[in-house]
């Protein structure tokens, strides 16, 4: 009976699936329908209920294992069903649907149109190499001209699983060909939904990390401003009342988003993303971007526009050509084979597992050609140097400068490219800089320096060809300077971190840190309703800045926001800036040297002593600027702008001056800027 049900389901599965459509099948009979690559590694192909032929072609799956991880994909699909590790059957959450549980997406539009999203639902299942060590499998899709809701790109996706390895790699391969139609994409992502019954501790640094409230605590709560964040008004656990949870609070910068996830108790697991590099990912290191929240939900985001807005959108012109690999990433689970360990305690061991991935880079298993190994891979040094004749160090080598390569473009171009590969690092004490294991191309090199205002960007085009070793000497970067400092607010360090940042109100606080109950301050930023705190701050009039006399630190709000006026409107605000100038150059241009931290369909007029004057001296935009929505997201910084104005002598007094900044966009909450740095330069 046994042999005859065995005939009829390999018979069913030749007839379910046709030969162009899976290059797997004939590997997969010369192997008995069941590969054993080797002890530790093993490839199957099997129905999930093989007793119901008639259902085999819908309900296909691959099934890779080595021993430590079995990994269960839905084939040809290519989404990840199923996550068996020691005990449990499954890691990801049963009650939802197979194609909700670990998969790909992309948001994109078509120009002027609504967003779409595509779950990247593969329709071509292969394996690429099946050996000893590992197994890799393809699960792609190709672009359906027929079907206006297809996405005109072909997409890859790869999973990897190696001997001995506690995870399994994945990566996909991105293609659009010549002659294809324009198109724009918002956002591509992994996405894994855990078992929610057993997941409640979460980490995504060293202090932000604790037990979590549960999905069904956000369904009960109140919905605050907007749908992500949420008042836990009836959480099963009532530690959490009276908490806001709101994903967007545990967003990190691409350079320092290298591993965050979560840990089981029972039995004591923990499922991590860990990403090695941040070459695939979009506009510069310091890009905020999402990680891991509650669900529980962990998060490879590989292109966004969070904390960024359009500016940072892929943007593809009607016959663009282009190809891009995202990844790999590894989803790394381990565990405490003690059953001791406390929450928390498999944060050191994944940080651990994420330093080894990252000095593995670049992987030299990956079967890809459009993934180049170090051989193929060049490198490049140098030393940046500063000089400004005004500043308090006239030349001062480029500490701790961020230096990297990004697609040719402008000054400061980097911060919204994001179809091209990027290769960044930090700058020693003295200036120096090594970039290794960049691929090939032709790139700019930009850097900035923390402390210093402006963007560096090396004269000429760069190449970088496999083997190449390229050192770019001593640098000098000349920062917009045309005269001495007559006052300055503000660090320019592109972040709004160093202002007064209010601590939030009682009734909508989240203690996401595992060290205290008490919020830290210097992350306050990170809490929700922070802009509705200025008007209580400021009741009767808008805030007033006096630079000689004033404390930024504790004297300038860290954003400049709309005032709610009680009947649901909103109005603007005007800021000002007292300073005294004796004896005013009676010839010349002052100049006004405006830093934005961050901008959100916000224009800010600017008048000198006169409020009235109907029309601004100057503005930062005649609609409005900027889109990046980070004082509404928690994040101290959104995308950088610097204006340069030059001022007229005529319009300076002797003695008491007064700038009049106004925020005049105001039909809602979120509109707004946040300040990176001030500086009043003197007649050049």
């Amino acid at each position: 009976m046994a042999a005859l049900l065995f005939f009829f389901f390999g018979l069913a599965l030749a007839m379910a699936v046709p030969p162009q459509q899976d290059s797997s099948q004939q590997i997969l009979e010369e192997n008995n329908n069941k590969a054993m690559l080797s002890r530790d590694v093993t490839l199957e192909l099997q129905n999930h209920d093989w007793k119901i032929l008639t259902f085999l072609f819908l309900n296909l799956q691959v099934i890779i294992d080595n021993g430590i991880v079995r990994v269960t994909l839905s084939r040809p699909d290519g989404d990840v069903i199923a996550l068996k590790y020691n005990g449990i059957d499954n890691l990801l959450e049963i009650r939802n649907v197979q194609s909700n549980r670990g998969y790909w997406d992309v948001v994109w539009n078509r120009p002027n149109k609504a967003s779409a999203t595509d779950r990247v639902i593969a329709t071509n299942f292969k394996v690429i190499t099946s050996n000893s060590d590992q197994v890799e499998l393809s699960f792609a899709k190709t672009w359906d001209p027929s079907d206006p809701s297809s996405l005109p790109s072909n997409i890859d996706k790869r999973y990897i699983l190696r001997r001995g390895d506690s995870g399994f790699y994945s990566y996909g391969i991105f293609e659009r060909l010549n002659g294809w139609p324009q198109i724009e994409v918002d956002q591509i992502r992994i996405a894994y939904k855990l078992l929610g019954d057993k997941f409640h501790y979460m980490a995504i640094s060293d202090n932000r990390q604790r037990m979590m409230p549960t999905a069904e605590d956000r369904l009960t709560g109140k919905p605050l401003d907007y749908p992500e964040a949420v008042l836990l008004t009836r959480p099963r656990d009532p530690s959490f009342r009276g908490e806001v949870d709101d994903k967007y609070q545990y967003s990190l910068e691409n350079m320092e988003n290298k591993v965050h996830g979560w840990e089981s108790s029972d039995p004591h697991v923990g499922f991590w993303m860990i990403t090695p590099s941040d070459e695939f990912r979009t506009a510069g290191p310091v890009k905020q971007d999402l990680t891991s929240h509650v669900g529980p939900v962990t998060l490879s985001m590989f292109v966004s526009t969070h904390y960024a807005g359009k500016d940072v959108s892929m943007r593809f012109q009607e016959g663009e050509a282009w190809k891009k690999v995202f990844g790999p990433v590894f989803t790394y689970i381990n565990s405490d084979p003690t059953g001791t360990g406390k929450p928390g305690s498999l944060w050191d061991d994944a940080k651990n597992q994420m330093r080894i991935e990252t000095s593995k880079w670049p992987y030299n298993f990956v079967e890809s050609t459009e993934f180049p190994s170090s051989e193929q891979r060049g490198s490049l040094s140098g030393q940046l140097l500063v000089r400004d004749g005004f500043a308090k160090y006239p030349q001062m080598w480029g500490d701790s400068a961020y230096v990297g390569l990004a697609a040719p473009g402008e000054l400061g171009s980097w911060q919204r490219e994001s179809k091209g590969y990027q290769f960044w690092t930090r700058a020693d004490d003295h200036g120096y800089f090594s970039i290794d294991n960049i691929r090939s191309g032709t790139y700019n090199l930009y850097a900035w320096v923390p402390g210093v205002l402006g963007d560096y960007k090396y004269d000429n085009q760069i190449t970088i060809t496999p083997r190449s070793s390229t050192n770019l000497n001593l640098l000098v970067f000349h920062p917009p300077r045309q005269g001495p400092t007559l006052w300055e607010i503000g660090i320019p360090d592109r972040k709004a971190a160093e202002f007064y940042i209010p601590s939030p109100r009682p009734t909508l606080t989240n203690c996401f840190y595992n060290d205290s109950k008490l919020h830290i301050q210097d992350d306050n930023f990170r809490q929700y309703g922070l802009w509705e705190r200025y008007a209580e701050l400021y009741p009767h009039g808008d805030l007033v800045y006096n630079v000689d006399t004033d404390d930024y630190h504790r004297n300038w709000f860290y954003a400049h926001v709309t005032r709610a006026t009680g009947s649901g409107t909103y109005e603007a605000t005007t800021w000002q800036i007292v300073f005294h100038i004796q004896r005013p150059k009676q010839i010349g241009n002052y100049m006004l040297r405006l830093a934005l931290a961050s901008s959100t369909d916000a224009v800010i007029d600017i008048r000198f002593n006169n409020p009235s004057t109907k029309q601004p001296h100057f503005t930062t935009g005649y609609w409005s600027s900027g889109k990046d929505n980070a004082i509404a997201r928690h994040g101290i910084h959104g995308l950088h702008w610097l204006f340069n104005f030059q001022v007229p002598s005529q319009l300076l007094v002797e003695g008491q001056n007064v700038i009049y900044l106004t925020q005049r966009r105001h039909t809602g909450e979120f509109q707004g800027v946040m300040y990176d740095y001030i500086r009043f330069e003197d007649v050049e």
